[in-house]
């Protein structure tokens, strides 16, 4: 795989302070370093005192102004104006320069082997170190450069995923309360055990489940059993003496207190009754007084009723009585006093003495009701006595029965279940030897494999969408014992190929004889995308980088995929093409076994 090399920066160019003075891999002298940051020397700047610089350095140094040269100063060799940096007064130092970056260096960075001058270092290995240590953007965790697409992948607590339900994106962390609240969450009916049921029809899906548990209908008597709704007419059915008796127990409960209120009702009743009797006698007895004092008395005593009725309250008694009036006019006064009493009172009196039977006969209508339904009541119970004696006969042979079912029940239950895990395990092991097969049938041991990808137009829409960016193939060898191997595809690019390229890596697999095999694996690669008409594949190859961790002996279960980012662009895939036919693409790849 060919990679373009960086053109190195011009001496005016570096932003940067002198590099580490661990990377120098021989012996370090003073005229290498800076004499401001005391690093090796990075474009080295001589100013007119003779000292010399890093360019970012001494830019830094004299941005504020003419400083005094504080190397100068320390030897006490200080000379105004000549120790005076300032902007203009330095040059580039190129014969030093050279001299450093054809010094040799090493890797500072931990179980990197790298090894080249200083001029390799800052041009391809400076930055770009698999090993080096560098923060996650987003969890700020400290990880290696050659883990960051793992790290990003699979361990990042702050990557961002898609809900493979929902497809709504949501923070790995918060993944447990996303499928809390998930609409199209799988959910298991606790009736049917029918799986996948999207939360969202859940709740419509337990109205018409059969196998649902729901209360049973005489819950609002005590009842507290649930029972499944296909089984609701058996469970009253089984249990008619039981719902039988807590009806009973209901309805006792209600009489009692309809007995506690009764009595309260009738003594209220009764003690109203004898207050409108006594009313009545009263009533009775001042229309007979008044009826005997209009037919019978003198006229004197009806005079003088007519006169102490006709009268304002009385005075204080006199000494002498008045003399009596003539003896007409007696007579004539009698008759016109005492001829409109009787009508009058007497008609205000029956009134009143028809609203108080109006009140007693409403009375007695609201005894008799209560009466009447204490009698209901009373009529309930006996027949629901009459119900539970012969339920419960009948619930003595159902239980007999029904206990003999369960014997039988629980036997056949056991046999289900012994049955049931026989099946399961025979179901693993021969989902195990599928699987087997089909990777047996896809493996190669020549060195050349032909990847098959169909449904490419989908795969590569899960791809944009970040769904599943990335694919790998079946493990393929170089020999019965030789290397384990496999492809790793991004339909929709990686690295810098993302959005414009089809990515196509190689990966070095962890297998059962690598302990018998040369390391590191040196054998070069070829890619190739086949053209189905067989007119113009297109074709890649490299030899492996033996210094890279990719071509190592693995320690886990692959390596780092290596290949090619740019492989294929998109734009010629999306053209008019004999590379996709029936939504299908054939990968080649092929080991060279030269030397094995």
């Amino acid at each position: 795989m060919a990679t373009q090399e960086p053109s190195p920066p011009s001496s005016m160019e570096s932003n940067k302070p002198g590099f580490p003075k661990k990377i120098l891999g021989n012996k370090l002298e003073d005229k290498h370093l800076c004499n401001c940051c005391h690093n090796i020397l990075r474009r080295p700047f001589q100013a007119q005192c003779g000292h010399r610089f890093c360019s970012y350095c001494f830019n830094r140094t004299v941005s504020n102004g003419p400083q005094k040269c504080n190397a100068c100063i320390k030897e006490d060799i200080f000379e105004d104006p000549t120790s005076i940096l300032k902007q203009g007064c330095a040059f580039p130092d190129n014969a030093v320069r050279r001299e450093v970056e054809s010094l040799s260096a090493v890797c500072i960075n931990e179980s990197c082997t790298w090894k080249g001058s200083i001029k390799d270092y800052e041009l391809n290995h400076e930055g770009r170190c698999e090993f080096m240590i560098i923060p996650c953007p987003s969890c700020k965790e400290r990880i290696r450069y050659n883990e960051q697409e793992r790290h990003n992948e699979r361990e990042c607590p702050e990557r961002t995923l898609n809900c493979k339900y929902c497809k709504e994106p949501f923070h790995f962390k918060n993944i447990k309360a996303h499928d809390e609240i998930c609409p199209k969450y799988p959910m298991i009916c606790e009736g049917c055990a029918k799986k996948k049921i999207p939360r969202e029809k859940y709740v419509d899906h337990i109205k018409f489940c059969s196998k649902f548990r729901t209360p049973c209908r005489f819950h609002v008597v005590g009842c507290d059993m649930s029972v499944e709704k296909e089984k609701i007419h058996d469970h009253e059915r089984a249990y008619a003496y039981e719902h039988l008796n807590l009806l009973l127990h209901y309805i006792m409960g209600m009489k009692v207190s309809m007995e506690g209120l009764q009595p309260q009702g009738l003594e209220l009743a009764g003690h109203k009754l004898v207050e409108l009797q006594q009313s009545l006698r009263e009533l009775e007895a001042r229309v007979s007084q008044l009826s005997t004092t209009s037919s019978g008395p003198p006229v004197q005593g009806a005079a003088a009723s007519s006169s102490s009725s006709s009268s304002g309250p009385p005075g204080p008694p006199t000494s002498a009585p008045l003399p009596p009036p003539p003896t007409l006019a007696p007579t004539l006064s009698v008759s016109t006093s005492f001829t409109p009493l009787p009508s009058s009172v007497g008609a205000a009196l029956e009134l009143q003495l028809h609203s108080e039977k109006t009140k007693v006969a409403e009375l007695g209508r609201r005894c008799t009701e209560l009466e009447v339904k204490s009698g209901t009541f009373e009529n309930v119970v006996c027949v629901l006595n009459r119900e539970v004696e012969r339920f419960a006969t009948t619930m003595e042979a159902s239980n007999r029965q029904h206990k003999l079912d369960q014997d039988k029940i629980e036997a056949l239950s056991n046999k289900v279940r012994q049955l049931e895990r026989t099946v399961g395990l025979k179901d693993l092991t021969v989902a195990e030897m599928e699987g087997r097969l089909r990777e047996m049938s896809a493996t190669t041991f020549d060195g050349v494999f032909v990847w098959r990808i169909s449904d490419f137009a989908k795969k590569r829409q899960d791809a944009i969408a970040g769904r599943a960016p990335a694919m790998f193939s079946p493990a393929f060898y170089t020999s019965k014992y030789g290397y384990k191997m496999c492809l790793r595809i991004y339909l929709n690019g990686d690295g810098t190929g993302r959005g414009s390229h089809l990515s196509l890596f190689f990966v070095v697999m962890r297998g059962l004889s690598d302990a018998l095999l040369k390391w590191p694996f040196n054998q070069k690669v070829t890619l190739m995308l086949l053209d189905q008409s067989n007119r113009e594949h297109i074709i890649d190859a490299f030899r492996p980088d033996v210094t890279s961790s990719s071509f190592q002996r693995p320690v886990s279960e692959m390596n780092i995929a290596s290949g090619c980012p740019l492989f294929c662009p998109l734009s010629k895939l999306d053209a008019k093409n004999s590379y996709i036919r029936d939504d299908t693409i054939f990968i080649k790849a092929i080991v060279d076994l030269t030397g094995l």
